[in-house]
C-alpha cells in the first residue's frame, strides 16, 4: 500500500515532485482498476494543488458531490448526474493540496446492496460496503487516501474487511454538507488509508486541526476498556481470536486493561439506532422511492417497503434512548483512556453478495464518538481482521495516538 506520509517525506526531501507521485498513483490504478474495480468515475488527468497534502491522490466516495466528475450515488437513477459545487469536504481536500483522484463505487445509496467492487485479498470475498471503493482503492495500493461515509459502519468495517486503518471522527467534525444522506443524525465523514498514522497525518491538514497529527501513544499504564458488546451479539473466531491476541500483546507491553461492560443505557442506544435510521431514511430517499421505486436495487427497496412502518412516537423514543446513551457514554469513556473492540464481525464474508453486518458499529455511530480501526492479524480463511478503538465525544486525537500505538505493537510482533 502506499504510506501518504511517506509520499509527503519524499516531497518534502526533493526525491520526487508532487506531479511525479501523482503520476505514480495514476500508474497504479490503471493497473490494479480491472481487477478492483474501485472506480466510479475518474478524471483524464492528475493535476497537482497546493498544499499540505500536495502530490496526495484521494478517492472520494460517489455519494460525495464533486463539479467535474459525475455523482452517482451507485444507482441509475443519478447516472452521469453532474452537481453544481464541490460538497464542502471535497473543496477542504482541494485546499489542502490533495487531487481527487476520482469517485470511488459505494452500494446504492450507501445501503447494502453491494458495489461491483472486489476485495484485493480474495476476488470471492466481499470488500465490505458502503465504501467499498474507498477501502479496496487503498487497500490495492492504487491512492493513498479515500473518503467514505458511515451510517452503521461503512467506513470502520470495509476497512477491516480490506485490511486497512480508517478514522471516523466525531459526529460533525468533517462537513456533511454536499453529501447524500441516509440518516442525518447518524451519517459521518470518515477518511481510509494504509495506517491509523497517514489517517490522522490526513485529518489534521484537511480540517487544520494539528493536534488530530498525534503521536503514537505509549502503551505502558494506558487504560484500555476491552469492551466485547454482548448485546451486539457473538463475534466470529476471526474476530474474537484478534482481540485476544490484541489483549496479550497490549498487557506484555505495559498495558492496564480493563473488562468493560458499561451501563444498560449503551445497549439501550443500540436498539435505538434502528428505528431511528428507519425513520429518518424513509424521508432522505422520500423523492427516489416516490418516483423510481423500481429502480431501486432489491434490498434497499424492500428495507423502505418496510421502514415506512416506523412511527413518529417510535422515532421519538428512539431518539430519547440515544440521548440517554450519550449521558451514559461520557461516565462510560471517562473510565479509561481509550476502549478497544472488535472492527467486524470477522474476516470479509465469503461472497460479494453481502456486504457484512454493522452491530460492532452501530452504537458508536449512533453516539457520535470517535473511532478508529487497524489491522490486527488475519483469520483462518487467511483474511485481514481488525480492532476497533473508540474514545469519548471530540477526543479524537486520543483515539488517533492509541491507533498509532497499536500498529507500533502490531510492526514489532
Amino acid at each position: 500500500m502506499l504510506s501518504l506520509r511517506e509520499i509527503l517525506g519524499r516531497i518534502a526531501r526533493g526525491d520526487a515532485g508532487p506531479a511525479e507521485t501523482l503520476a505514480e498513483s495514476a500508474a497504479r490504478i490503471a493497473e490494479r482498476e480491472p481487477q478492483i474495480q474501485a472506480f466510479a468515475s475518474r478524471p483524464e488527468a492528475l493535476q497537482p494543488g497546493s498544499g499540505p497534502l500536495a502530490g496526495i491522490a484521494c478517492g472520494v466516495k460517489d455519494i460525495i458531490d464533486t463539479a467535474d466528475l459525475p455523482t452517482q450515488m451507485g444507482s441509475p437513477i443519478y447516472g452521469d448526474w453532474r452537481p453544481r459545487a464541490d460538497a464542502p469536504i471535497v473543496m477542504a481536500l482541494r485546499a489542502a493540496g490533495a487531487t481527487v483522484a476520482g469517485k470511488t463505487h459505494t452500494t446504492a445509496f450507501a445501503f447494502l446492496d453491494p458495489a461491483p467492487t472486489f476485495n484485493p485479498h480474495d476476488g470471492a470475498a466481499s470488500p465490505g460496503g458502503s465504501s467499498a471503493g474507498s477501502a479496496a482503492a487503498v487497500a490495492a495500493g492504487m491512492i493513498p487516501l479515500a473518503i467514505g461515509t458511515q451510517t452503521g459502519g461503512s467506513v470502520i468495517r470495509p476497512a477491516a474487511y480490506c485490511g486497512i486503518a480508517a478514522i471516523k471522527p466525531s459526529y460533525a467534525l468533517l462537513p456533511t454538507v454536499g453529501v447524500k444522506p441516509f440518516s442525518w443524525s447518524l451519517d459521518t465523514l470518515g477518511l481510509m488509508a494504509a495506517s491509523a498514522d497517514d489517517a490522522g497525518l490526513a485529518l489534521a491538514a484537511i480540517t487544520g486541526r494539528q493536534d488530530l497529527d498525534a503521536p503514537a501513544a505509549s502503551l505502558r499504564g494506558l487504560r484500555i476498556g476491552i469492551h466485547r458488546q454482548a448485546y451486539a451479539g457473538a463475534p466470529e473466531p476471526a474476530a474474537a481470536e484478534a482481540l485476544q491476541r490484541f489483549e496479550e500483546t497490549a498487557a506484555a507491553a505495559g498495558a492496564v486493561l480493563v473488562v468493560h461492560d458499561g451501563p444498560s443505557a449503551l445497549a439501550e442506544a443500540f436498539d435505538a439506532h434502528g428505528p431511528l435510521q428507519d425513520y429518518e431514511a424513509t424521508q432522505a430517499l422520500a423523492w427516489e422511492y416516490a418516483r423510481h421505486r423500481d429502480d431501486l436495487p432489491p434490498k434497499l427497496r424492500s428495507y423502505l417497503d418496510a421502514a415506512r412502518a416506523t412511527t413518529p412516537a417510535q422515532y421519538d423514543e428512539a431518539r430519547r434512548r440515544s440521548r440517554r446513551g450519550r449521558d451514559a457514554a461520557r461516565g462510560f469513556f471517562a473510565e479509561v483512556d481509550v476502549v478497544v473492540t472488535f472492527s467486524a464481525p470477522g474476516e470479509a464474508p465469503a461472497t460479494r453478495d453481502s456486504t457484512g453486518d454493522s452491530r460492532f458499529n452501530r452504537l458508536w455511530t449512533l453516539l457520535g464518538v470517535p473511532c478508529a480501526t487497524v489491522p490486527f492479524g488475519r483469520g483462518g480463511r487467511g483474511l485481514p481482521a481488525g480492532i476497533q478503538m473508540i474514545a469519548g465525544f471530540g477526543r479524537d486525537a486520543q483515539v488517533i495516538a492509541a491507533a498509532k500505538g497499536i500498529e507500533k505493537l502490531v510492526e514489532r510482533d
